[in-house]
């Protein structure tokens, strides 16, 4: 079912596999009310690479220490056994550790990213407190729909196994928490039992309303994560939803379905350019604003950010006339009033400064004209290139006159 809210906005995700939004408010029936749509200046926190952990079928387990009470055994040549409670430290940080309870199917059986999985999920906080049960949970692998926790180590999880995980905040809700029962920067406890894995569905055998369904449940967790300030993993949420929407299709739409799958394209598009403007992506937010106005010319949001790209490039002059047009569209909106006089008086700024650095190359056009203002004080005066060739002429005149004559 497509969601009513076209932006992301602050609020807190239902459950670790969805992120929902709150209803807006009247403030932000036309613009986010969230978004203050200025570009922060604020430090990013740097991401943790994922793209160069081993394959998955490389990912060992250390043996177990042997144990200090164990007795020798008599058909093992006195081996320790492998502790099925080892700790696995996912990430190599520390931040991420796994260990198996119920040992799974083998390695084989281990679930492959774009695959529908599904898990029975409790989840704790260190004090104990049960924050997220669910009997069946079922996310793509891979996509980042849940937790990235949880999206990391069910790669690692066998057909069958339950294993228990110890995520830091940052793989987790992170520094903003989850209201109203998972406090600001709270790891969590995990414990995930893999129940089952296929192939994701076919896109191209999607009906217009499983293809709408998939794709809003794509952008609300690009919200999710916008909500958390992670601007990438939004980014990589919203494009996945454009890819379900811009797929090819072997079944027939209806023209409401064809228009739903439209909204839902640039709500998609808008909530990329906002995430992309939190990091100065900005040819790239300029490209999606770009794409939403061949859709629809007239959308605020799109003709607001596309303004304050251009902006942020220096380019007032184009910019302004597109202020100019969203707040022709809602002239009452104050927020699209102060960034246009902001605009006006720094396009004011900088051709000052142009007209002054022009002068300057140009140099002092006055001490340029001040002889021709003597010429028009003395209008009378005979040029003196003129007098030297009158007496050249009347000179020689007079010599050809004197040669003639002795002839003569």
């Amino acid at each position: 079912m497509a969601s009513s809210g076209e932006e992301p906005r602050s609020g807190s995700p239902g459950r670790a596999g969805t992120g929902t939004e709150p209803s807006p408010t009247a403030d932000a029936a036309q613009l986010d009310a969230a978004e203050d749509f200025e570009v922060l200046e604020e430090e990013e926190e740097e991401e943790e690479d994922l793209s160069e952990l081993p394959p998955l079928e490389d990912v060992g387990r250390p043996p177990a220490p042997p144990r200090e009470d164990a007795q020798p055994s008599e058909q093992g040549g006195g081996e320790a056994a492998e502790d099925p409670q080892e700790w696995l430290d996912v990430l190599g940080s520390g931040l991420l550790k796994k260990k198996t309870l119920v040992p799974g199917q083998g390695v084989d059986t281990r679930p492959r990213k774009g695959q529908d999985v599904t898990v029975r999920l409790k989840a704790t906080l260190e004090d104990g407190s049960v924050v997220e049960e669910n009997p069946a949970l079922t996310f793509t692998l891979g996509d980042c729909d849940v937790l990235q926790a949880l999206d990391l180590c069910a790669q690692l999880l066998e057909m069958g196994e339950t294993a228990l995980i110890v995520s830091d905040a940052k793989y987790c809700y992170g520094a903003q928490g989850r209201s109203p029962d998972v406090p600001p920067n709270a790891a969590l406890t995990l414990e995930v039992e893999l129940l089952g894995a296929r192939d994701a569905p076919d896109l191209e055998l999607l009906s217009g309303k499983e293809k709408i369904e998939l794709a809003n449940r794509k952008r609300e967790r690009g919200n999710f994560f916008y909500q958390q300030a992670d601007y990438v993993l939004a980014i990589n949420s919203y494009d996945i939803a454009l890819k379900v929407i811009g797929s090819s299709s072997k079944v027939d739409f209806s023209p409401d379905e064809e228009a739903e799958l439209l909204d839902v394209k640039v709500k998609c598009l808008n909530n990329l350019a906002a995430s992309q403007l939190k990091l100065d992506h900005y040819e790239a937010a300029l490209k999606s604003c770009n794409l939403v106005l061949e859709h629809q010319p007239g959308n605020i949001k799109a003709l607001f950010r596309k303004g304050k790209v251009l902006a942020q490039q220096g380019e007032y002059r184009e910019a302004i006339p597109i202020l100019k047009a969203a707040l022709k569209l809602e002239p009452s909106n104050k927020t699209i009033h102060a960034e246009l006089s902001k605009l006006v008086k720094k396009h004011a700024d900088q051709k000052n400064v142009e007209t002054e650095m022009y002068r300057k190359m140009l140099g002092n056009p006055r001490a340029a004209g001040a002889p021709g203002k003597c010429k028009d004080k003395l209008p009378w005066s005979i040029p003196w290139k003129w007098l030297f060739g009158a007496t050249a002429i009347a000179l020689g005149g007079v010599a050809l006159s004197v040669v003639i004559a002795a002839r003569n």
